[in-house]
């Protein structure tokens, strides 16, 4: 199966590897020339533009592209760009963190041109190399069956961690609530302990915690494993800013409870504390200084300085997964590719704070 890679960045560039490990012949595209070179390097083929991409997929009507870029403007405009150079039959992959209205959109549009659509929902971040992908896929079961052998390349099994859920949209639908739940449970460990850490007449090892829980458990998960190797490892987490970016999916899954009358509010929460980190000063915080002192007329603290962050590139493809890990945060010395706002996932909405 030939297919055709447009992305090749942390997560495009590591799939590209593992679907030429799996015996797909992929041919990859990205604006970075050095992103291009590094899969030419491990065996795919390299295309320095979307004309030498589709010309190496094969007779119109066979071909399939895989989209793997921010999500938003970005994503739309290489859409519109490959409608108009491929032909009907043809396939669109998408398998960004794209809205899923944006998806049924998308599929109705490319529909009427005899293109198909599929929409998948992709989650394995910088481990999917080395441990496979988790595909949530929308789409005609017709266009999904044809993609087959790279779906069964990419997951962890040929007979796991991939399905279609459904229609176009409902790939990225079923995507868009796995991250929403996992917003909740990162809050949750990130909560419980910093509670264990504040009470310091115990003085309790949240190493020592952390692997224990990962034991027989009910709580045990491998955001936990990846914790407890952190904390093993004697993390520095004080060189962390506590800005946690949000790439929209916990917004789109609140926006979906509330027009469908489901109670969210672990999700809801989980979102709304991402987006008070990510406040320089929080005015309602001001506020309440003011009146508390107005009222009762109570010290109150004033801004010495304003907070100062840098920003830490995004994990380069074929990188051990290791180099993520908050130890080794600061070591690296690549600068990233593309703006903050792209390597923060911070594409597909209005962010709270700063520049885009």
């Amino acid at each position: 199966m030939k297919l055709g890679m447009i992305g090749l960045g942390k997560m495009g560039g590591n799939m590209v590897l593992r679907l030429t490990q799996g015996g797909i012949e992929v041919t990859g595209y990205d604006r970075s020339e050095d992103s291009v070179t590094q899969i030419e390097r491990q065996g795919a083929r390299g295309a320095r533009s979307l004309d030498e991409l589709i010309a190496a997929l094969g007779e119109p009507g066979s071909r399939a592209v895989w989209v793997m870029v921010p999500a938003g403007k970005i994503t739309q405009s290489v859409i519109d760009d490959l409608a108009g150079r491929l032909a009907p039959g043809d396939i669109i992959i998408d398998g960004g963190n794209s809205n899923y209205k944006d998806s049924i959109r998308r599929a109705e549009e490319l529909s009427a041109r005899g293109i198909h659509f599929v929409d998948v929902g992709t989650s394995g971040g910088v481990w999917g190399l080395k441990e496979g992908y988790a595909m949530m896929i929308g789409g005609a079961e017709e266009a999904v069956e044809r993609l087959r052998p790279a779906f069964e390349a990419l997951a962890p099994a040929a007979d796991r961690g991939w399905g279609r859920m459904g229609p176009a949209g409902s790939g990225h639908y079923v995507k868009m609530v796995h991250n929403g739940i996992e917003y909740g449970m990162m809050q949750a460990y990130a909560e419980g302990f910093e509670l264990m850490k504040a009470h310091q007449d115990f003085n309790l090892d949240m190493a020592q915690i952390a692997e224990l829980w990962r034991h027989g458990s009910v709580v045990r998960s491998w955001l936990l494993d990846l914790t407890a190797e952190a904390l093993q490892n004697k993390a520095e987490f004080e060189k962390l800013s506590d800005y946690v970016a949000d790439s929209g999916e916990g917004r789109w899954t609140i926006i979906d409870s509330i027009e469908l009358g489901v109670p969210t509010p672990v999700i809801t929460l989980a979102t709304q504390m991402r987006f008070r980190s990510q406040q320089e000063v929080s005015y309602a915080g001001q506020m309440l200084s003011a009146m508390r002192r107005a009222f009762g007329g109570h010290a109150v603290k004033t801004i010495e300085s304003p907070r100062q962050e840098g920003l830490v590139p995004e994990v380069e493809p074929g990188d051990h997964p290791k180099v993520a890990a908050p130890e080794n945060i600061g070591q690296t010395a690549s600068a990233g590719e593309g703006s903050a706002a792209e390597q923060l996932g911070e594409t597909g909405h209005q962010r709270v704070k700063g520049d885009a």
